[in-house]
C-alpha cells in the first residue's frame, strides 16, 4: 500500500524547502576563494533552480566556498551550456545538467560535447513510470501489460510535449518490445496527463511518481513498470523493466558537472564536498518531499555513465522518430 503521508508531503514540503532556500543566509568565504558559479537553465523557483540551491545550502559549507546561481534560460538548456563553455576551466563553474540538456545535445543545438564535461555528482533521479487506469485498463499486472505490448495490442500513450524524455520513453519502450511507435498524445504537464489518464483519454501515462501522487493514492491510477534501477517502496506492485527482462532505464534526472580540463584533484574536492552536503538531513528531506529517496545522489562514475548513455541513446532515437535529420 502506498504511503499516504509520503505522497501528500510532495509539493507542500517542497514549498517549505523552497522558502528555506530563499531565506537561508550563507556564510561568506569571499576572503579565501572566489565564488563558484552554478549555472542553470531554469528561472528562479523552477525545479532545476531549486535543486541547485538545495545542493548549495550545505556544499558552500563543506567546500568552504561561496556559491552563486547563474540563470541562463533558453534553447532547452542550450543557453546555459553555451555560457558554461565560455567560462574558464578552473573548477569554479558548475553546470546543473539535466535530461533536457542531454536531449538538446543529442539534437545538436549546442556545441558542448560529453567529452567537454567532467561529471561531479548526480543530485536527483526520478524514474519514468508507465501507469494505467486501475478501473478501465485490461492490464492488472506488469506481466499482463508487457504481454499485451508484445502481442501488438493497440494502446494510446500520453506524455508531456513532444521531443521530451516522455516522448522518447514511449518510443524506446515500444522498440525494446519489438513494436512500432504507438499513438502518442502530448500534454502540457504531468498533472494534466494524470487527469486525462483517470478520465480514460489515454491507455498509458508516462509519469513520475510525484506527478501522479494523488490519483495513485486514490486508487485511480496504477503504476505498472518502473524504468529505474530499483523498485520503489511506495508502489510495491510495480516492477522494474529490468526485472521483467527488458533492459531499459530512463529517468528525469539532474546532476552537476564542471569542465573536462579542471585539475583532477579539484574535481575530487568538488565531488567529496557535494556528496557530503547531499547526505545532510536538509537535502535528504528535500528528496523525500520530492517523492525521491537516498539513491538519487550518486558519485561521478555512475553519473558520468548515465550522461553518456542519455546523449548516446537519445540521438539515434530522435532521428528514428523523425524529430531530427
Amino acid at each position: 500500500m502506498i504511503n499516504k503521508k509520503t505522497l501528500l508531503s510532495i509539493g507542500s514540503g517542497l514549498t517549505i524547502l523552497t522558502g528555506l532556500v530563499a531565506f537561508t543566509t550563507a556564510p561568506s568565504f569571499a576572503d579565501k576563494k572566489p565564488a563558484i558559479e552554478v549555472v542553470t537553465h531554469a528561472g528562479a523557483g523552477g525545479g532545476t533552480d531549486v535543486n541547485s540551491r538545495m545542493m548549495m545550502l550545505r556544499s558552500r559549507r563543506t567546500l568552504k566556498q561561496d556559491m552563486v546561481v547563474v540563470n541562463k534560460r533558453g534553447g532547452g538548456g542550450a543557453a546555459a551550456m553555451n555560457y558554461f563553455m565560455t567560462r574558464p576551466a578552473d573548477g569554479n563553474t558548475i553546470l546543473t545538467f539535466t535530461v533536457g540538456h542531454a536531449i538538446t545535445m543529442a539534437m545538436g543545438k549546442t556545441k558542448l560535447k560529453v567529452s567537454d564535461m567532467a561529471p561531479i555528482a548526480r543530485g536527483t533521479n526520478d524514474p519514468q513510470i508507465l501507469m494505467v487506469n486501475c478501473k478501465k485498463s485490461p492490464y492488472k499486472t506488469p506481466e499482463d501489460f508487457v504481454a499485451g505490448m508484445k502481442k501488438g495490442d493497440k494502446m494510446t500513450f500520453g506524455g508531456t510535449h513532444t521531443g521530451t524524455i516522455d516522448h522518447i520513453t514511449v518510443y524506446l519502450w515500444a522498440k525494446k518490445l519489438g513494436q512500432k511507435m504507438p499513438k502518442y498524445i502530448p500534454f502540457k504537464g504531468g498533472a494534466e496527463l494524470a487527469t486525462r489518464l483517470v478520465a480514460g483519454e489515454v491507455d498509458v501515462g508516462t509519469l513520475n511518481l510525484s506527478e501522479a501522487a494523488a490519483p495513485v493514492e486514490a486508487g485511480d491510477v496504477c503504476p505498472l513498470v518502473i524504468l529505474g534501477e530499483n523498485a520503489m517502496a511506495p508502489i510495491p506492485k510495480a516492477k522494474t523493466a529490468k526485472s521483467l527482462g527488458i533492459d531499459l532505464v530512463l529517468s528525469t534526472t539532474r546532476g552537476f558537472v564542471t569542465h573536462a580540463g579542471v585539475d583532477k584533484a579539484r574535481v575530487t574536492e568538488l565531488e567529496k564536498g557535494m556528496a557530503k552536503a547531499m547526505k545532510h538531513s536538509m537535502y535528504q528531506a528535500y528528496l523525500a518531499n520530492s517523492g525521491l529517496d537516498n539513491t538519487s545522489p550518486q558519485p561521478s562514475g555512475p553519473w558520468g555513465k548515465q550522461i553518456a548513455f542519455m546523449v548516446g541513446e537519445f540521438g539515434p532515437a530522435l532521428k528514428e522518430m523523425g524529430l531530427i535529420k
